[in-house]
């Protein structure tokens, strides 16, 4: 039987890896809609190989350019947060929200809402608001699949077993590019040194996140909202070799770990042919050549995102909004040159900070329309810090 597939954020590399394993079935699938950013001839060209319904560009500027390419293929074009909203909203058995940022929440309530299984890479609609996504899934019938490597791995090990017999998560991280160097030398990093990882070819921006510990720091917020688990049973470790993706503790002491190799495809492949095993073009492990793993606690010190992640866990409501939200100006400055590396956790903390002082604003119900007025004031707010902030 065909499945109707759609992948919002199609050109960034999660979205590139599904249509990898989409393309090698075509037959199997019948894709509805891909959705992306500026790269107009990746959009276009994948609209045409896979014969989508609809594709569709965050930017309005560049309608005109994707109609263009689109020209006589009978795929329809459109562009901006609404159409691809709207693309969302069109019947599909099945789709992956790869859209990087906040920006991705809405558009993957659309797919929940038609009761379609949502492959969720976009975590950040689980910080801002893990709550309201699950319930949203829960009232239409929908699905959400996680396809971050920790949180598949962590849905993976907990097959079959009852969640009042977890004692602890575990999830690891790589420790970025910067695991390795000096204290002192953090301060004075570049994007361009921030953006190269050593295990995982991912986009700049989750790359970056990476070097900061930003992005694990997302990761454990969303553990807690996936899983339903209490702050104090998730943990994180930095795991240099990124083979081991995350383990479950139980009560009776044993740890369930998954290993597979550094291949987003696998908990793409995973969700996508979910509840079944198929067969996946990633690399077989040879534990006799790997040799050993190795593991180190993570320093909070170097990476004071995991800090704020528990303080975020601790507060609840609108927080993982704010977080998120500050998270991601500070990060546009950085890459602008506008801040230091270490610069954009100082920021952070402050906005949350200041966010909870509004009285009622972090404590508010987690609705879309509060999540995203949450989401405009700590952007508002971090960009008036970043403008004073001193440079470096």
């Amino acid at each position: 039987m065909t499945r109707r597939v759609s992948i919002l954020g199609a050109t960034g590399s999660i979205g590139q890896n599904t249509i990898d394993l989409i393309a090698r079935d075509p037959d199997a699938y019948a894709v509805v809609a891909l959705t992306g950013g500026n790269n107009i001839a990746r959009l276009a060209a994948d609209a045409i190989r896979l014969k989508a319904q609809v594709a569709v560009t965050a930017h309005d500027s560049c309608l005109e350019p994707l109609r263009a390419a689109l020209a006589g293929t009978g795929i329809e074009a459109a562009a901006g947060a609404e159409a691809i909203c709207e693309a969302a909203a069109r019947p599909a058995d099945w789709v992956m929200s790869a859209i990087v940022g906040a920006a991705g929440l809405a558009p993957g309530l659309k797919v929940l809402e038609q009761g379609a299984a949502l492959a969720l890479a976009n975590k950040e609609s689980m910080v801002c608001a893990g709550p309201l996504v699950m319930a949203t899934a829960r009232k239409h019938g929908g699905t959400v699949l996680p396809v971050d490597s920790e949180h598949s791995a962590v849905f993976q090990a907990l097959i079959g077993e009852e969640m009042s017999a977890v004692e602890r998560v575990i999830i690891t991280a790589s420790g970025g590019a910067f695991r390795d160097w000096p204290l002192e030398q953090l301060r004075n990093a570049t994007p361009a040194q921030a953006a190269t990882h050593p295990n995982w070819v991912m986009g700049q921006r989750i790359t970056i996140d990476s070097a900061s510990m930003f992005n694990k720091a997302l990761e454990l917020i969303e553990t807690r909202e996936f899983f339903g688990l209490e702050p104090g049973q998730i943990e994180a470790v930095v795991h240099p070799e990124s083979l081991i993706h995350a383990l479950v503790g139980f009560r009776d002491g044993a740890l369930m770990a998954h290993v597979g190799p550094s291949d987003m495809r696998h908990a793409i492949g995973f969700a996508l042919h979910y509840p079944e095993r198929r067969d996946l073009p990633v690399e077989r492990l040879d534990l006799v050549r790997i040799g050993q793993l190795s593991f180190r606690a993570p320093d909070e010190t170097r990476w004071p995102a995991l800090r704020l992640a528990r303080e975020v866990m601790a507060a609840g409501g609108l927080a993982g909004a704010v977080f998120n939200a500050a998270k991601e100006r500070s990060l546009d400055a950085f890459i602008a040159g506008r801040l230091g590396f270490l610069q954009m956790a100082e920021v952070v903390e402050e906005v949350l900070t200041m966010q909870s002082a509004q009285n009622g604003l972090i404590d508010a119900e987690v609705s879309l329309d509060n999540v995203l007025a949450a989401d405009h004031f700590a952007r508002k707010t971090a960009d008036k810090l970043i403008e004073r902030a001193p440079r470096g």
